[in-house]
């Protein structure tokens, strides 16, 4: 399964065919609750299917192009799920997520994936990352303000133990093993930490956190999500010496770490990056406010969305939970709004808002009443 990026956002974006289909539904994950996810499932199966047969697909091809998400549909895959599952399927590409967002149920079919519900994974307002770190164990976390999952580590070391292991063996880290129950042969290095007290240890540390930075780079593609540390006081500045992401918020969790749950780290983290996210959003707000009339915002779908097509939007609110169909012809310029879907339209709100993170925007998904100018969509400007 793989973690929504910009990366993953550039490959939707580029698929056009007859028949997208954008599925979206909330997710259970706490015990007997997910024993309604598979019932929800079917049901936007099942309107999937109803909306690619109106689109003029015969019941058998709707229904294999349905046929990998019909797959996912089993016990253990229910299991593991975050707040919100959004899956896509085309006749050339089929992927999903499991994100950290409580979605509407949706399931949308046109020329192309509708991308809107995952674009807080994407803005400045939307995710984080929690790096858990101790000398012993690596955590990394994806969250947002009500929600956190882990991310599974593959190539990224998740102890010094492991890290070091080969490196240097006449050097004397303080290793012993144990044998882990269940009676297996192999043997699991501990390493014992008092501190970064003299230069050899923090040297050590030094080197397996530039290993940790460099397997967590395939992991952290979207630069505009902050990073948060969590770790006892004297390992924080280490790890800032190793670190390349740009995002690192100065300040951090401080503590053991491995003895907090998710939910904990996830509670402390988000009193460190909700002044960044509303501060960021606050000053887009105010620059759009102090700029009207002077032609660097815009407004209503008829403006914004030629500018985020031609990449003149630096900053866009879109209203969550609404679309606008209509379709942009760019050679004329021309943008015609419908009041009810019709074929061949997309929703310009979603059109506007992957434009503009493709080209290097800001996009803040907000509820419609954040929208500033009374609009569901509103933009500040480059020129």
């Amino acid at each position: 399964m793989k973690l929504f990026s910009i990366d993953e956002l550039a490959i939707l974006t580029a698929e056009a065919n007859t028949n997208c289909v954008s599925i979206y539904m909330p997710t259970y994950k706490m015990s007997t609750e997910t024993l309604q996810n598979p019932i929800r499932f079917k049901n936007l199966m099942r309107s999937a299917e109803e909306k690619l047969i109106e689109n003029g697909l015969r019941g058998q091809d709707a229904r294999d192009l349905l046929l990998p998400a019909q797959e996912l549909d089993e016990y253990d895959f229910w299991q593991h799920q975050s707040d919100g599952l959004a899956i896509f399927i085309s006749k050339n590409l089929f992927s999903y997520y499991t994100v950290p967002l409580d979605f509407q149920e949706l399931v949308v079919v046109t020329d192309r994936f509708h991308l809107k519900p995952l674009m807080s994974l994407l803005t400045g307002d939307g995710q984080f990352y929690i790096l858990a770190l101790s000398q012993n164990l690596v955590r990394l976390f994806q969250a947002t303000r009500f929600s956190i999952r882990e991310i599974e580590l593959e190539d990224v070391p998740t102890s010094i133990a492991e890290a070091l292991r080969y490196d240097d063996p006449e050097k004397s880290l303080q290793f012993h093993t144990r044998t882990p129950q269940g009676g297996s042969s192999d043997r699991a290095a501990i390493f014992h930490g008092h501190g970064a007290g003299n230069d050899d240890e923090k040297e050590n540390i030094l080197r397996y956190f530039r290993k940790v930075n460099d397997g967590l780079q395939e992991l952290l593609k979207n630069p505009k999500s902050p990073l948060i540390l969590a770790g006892v006081d004297y390992l924080l500045p280490i790890y800032k010496q190793a670190n390349s992401y740009s995002n690192l918020i100065d300040e951090g969790i401080t503590g053991n770490p491995d003895q907090l749950k998710a939910e904990e780290l996830q509670a402390q983290a988000w009193q460190i990056v909700q002044p960044y996210f509303e501060g960021a959003q606050d000053e887009a707000i105010a620059y759009y406010e102090a700029n009207l009339g002077t032609g660097k915002t815009a407004s209503g779908i008829q403006e914004v969305v030629p500018a985020a097509y031609y990449q003149r939007v630096e900053s866009l609110f879109v209203a969550v939970g609404q679309q606008k169909w209509g379709m942009f012809n760019p050679d004329t310029n021309n943008v015609q709004v419908h009041s009810e879907q019709k074929a061949g339209d997309e929703d310009l709100m979603d059109f506007a808002a992957l434009h503009t993170l493709l080209n290097g925007g800001t996009v803040y998904a907000v509820a419609p009443e954040k929208v500033p100018g009374n609009a569901p969509i509103a933009a500040v400007l480059r020129y």
